[in-house]
């Protein structure tokens, strides 16, 4: 299993960037499919996931309103549209895969997922 993360860059406050992770050795339509970020000094936090197992997609409240997650099944990419971005949004971001399911409160938790691409930094700054 492989996860191809790209599209991070610079960018100034209240722009936008879209996040691309291309996976390959498993489909989206089994799996379970997250982005994490990780600031300097902080812990690795969970930002969004889909899945067509749960059907609705999951946000962290820091997010909610401004990101955007989406998948392709057909291209086997799920995509991290991110508007409004603010400086506390900078971090290395990563995508990370599981296949199958597991507990809803837990699909944040970077402990679940089994997969992880390299990372991809994004820089909100003036």
């Amino acid at each position: 299993v492989q996860l191809q993360a790209s599209g991070g860059g610079l960018v100034q406050p209240g722009g936008s960037l879209r996040l691309s992770c291309g996976v390959s050795g498993i489909t989206l339509e089994s799996s379970t499919i997250a982005w994490f970020r990780q600031a300097p000094g902080k812990e690795r936090e969970g930002v969004s996931m889909t899945s067509r197992l749960y059907g609705n997609p999951r946000y962290a409240d820091s997010v909610k309103g401004r990101f955007a997650i989406s998948r392709d099944n057909a291209k086997n990419t799920v995509y991290l549209q991110m508007n409004a971005l603010e400086p506390e949004d900078t971090g290395v971001y990563y995508c990370s895969a599981r296949k199958g399911s597991m507990h809803w409160s837990a699909t944040l938790s970077a402990a679940q997922y089994d997969y992880w691409g390299q990372e991809t930094q994004v820089t909100v700054s003036s």
